[in-house]
């Protein structure tokens, strides 16, 4: 026998945007490739983790998280969408929203299942089924307006089939599901004894009156739901890796236990920092950041708009996807590498984002960045007109 890798590594290898981060460093550019916020952490959880390490809570945690934090989630999943969350039983704190979907995919799916991804689809829902064993099996959602087709959903169900994930608001498309289509997925769960996986981190970055609305506010779909949230992007935390799953407890005890067995518990001090800006932050706080934002998406997809570039308008998050037509290059890897050299601004490329063949004339953009650095990118890329 010779020595080797294993086989999951082939889903587990340098994702494209973080090749595209590499490659704007080399170029000393802009990065609007990789989903990092640039909006300052709010005051309270700064002081609140730097208070914690100063006061000694710098020692493991309960695997699933630290009281304070678990009940704070509680209530505000309470005042934001009239939902009762048990603090005891029904939360999970991890590393990161994506260490909290590790943990979920590890606890219920088996090698061999099969769950559904809407596509185009954020690469790390996919590479996370596959580490686990799980098989991605892939709905179209249709532009320009992102919608899917109740008979595509059909045609995937099969015998292995057991769960079907969701991102809402989405990246990368900024599609935020309306209360309408999450009624037609929850009939389809419900018929096919289907569990819901839906990633949530995007809640709070939402425009044109836009609402969220969780699978698990939805009658009947508490116990087969789990939420998938985090921090990162509502406080611009994004290497303190604290993010949350949601859940019946008859899920949540060995989801739990994956995460004490990954991760131990999620960073101490993070956890209080946390805490304390849920707490200390008023609904305006959250107001604020959609309202910001979508000042911001308007800024940028009128210059692409402009330069020939058309955007695909998004709903939420903070990505936005747009044509490339007029980019020279072959795939889209090619022109995103195209408009780096001749702009210095870094995009991800849109195969990226699907699994055979598609998004060859996309690229996403990331714009999540402070009015001057946004107000150079726009400068740049302009160039390109």
């Amino acid at each position: 026998m010779s020595l080797t890798l294993s086989d999951r590594c082939d889903c587990s290898m340098q994702s494209e945007i973080r090749m595209m981060s590499v490659e704007c460093a080399r170029h000393d550019g802009i990065n609007l490739s990789q989903g990092v916020c640039d909006i300052p952490i709010p005051k309270a959880v700064r002081t609140g983790a730097v208070e914690a390490i100063e006061s000694g809570r710098n020692i493991y945690t309960h695997f699933t998280g630290i009281s304070s934090l678990k009940a704070a989630i509680a209530d505000k999943y309470r005042r934001f969408y009239g939902m009762e969350v048990d603090p005891k039983s029904e939360i999970i704190v991890s590393a990161g929203a994506t260490g909290a979907l590790n943990c979920v995919f590890q606890a219920i799916l088996n090698p061999g299942d099969e769950v559904i991804v809407f596509e185009p689809y954020y690469g790390y829902h996919v590479s996370i089924l596959r580490a686990v064993g799980a098989e991605p099996v892939f709905v179209p959602l249709h532009s320009p307006d992102w919608v899917f087709d109740a008979d595509d959903l059909e045609r995937a169900v099969s015998s292995r089939l057991k769960a079907i994930i969701i991102n809402t608001p989405g990246n990368p498309t900024g599609k935020v599901y309306t209360k309408e289509e999450l009624a037609m997925i929850a009939s389809f769960a419900e018929a096919h004894d289907l569990f819901v996986f839906t990633d949530e981190i995007y809640e709070h970055f939402l425009y044109d009156g836009n609402q969220h609305v969780s699978p698990a506010m939805l009658d009947g779909m508490r116990h087969r739901t789990i939420v998938v949230s985090g921090f990162s992007k509502t406080f611009s935390v994004t290497g303190w890796r604290i993010g949350y799953a949601i859940c019946d407890p008859k899920w949540a005890s060995a989801i739990g236990y994956f995460n004490d067995l990954f991760y131990v518990c999620a960073p101490a001090p993070f956890q209080v920092g946390i805490s304390k800006g849920i707490k200390g932050l008023d609904d305006g706080y959250y107001r604020g950041l959609s309202e910001e934002f979508e000042v911001k998406r308007d800024r940028f997809c009128k210059v692409l708009d402009g330069i020939g570039m058309k955007p695909s308008i998004p709903e939420g998050a903070y990505y936005v996807l747009a044509d490339t037509s007029g980019i020279s290059g072959k795939t889209s890897l090619e022109k995103a590498m195209y408009i780096l050299e001749k702009t210095n601004v870094a995009c991800v490329p849109g195969k990226s984002f699907y699994h055979d063949g598609g998004g060859e004339n996309l690229v996403r953009f990331c714009y999540a960045k402070d009015d001057d650095v946004l107000d150079e990118a726009c400068r740049r890329l302009e160039l390109l007109g």
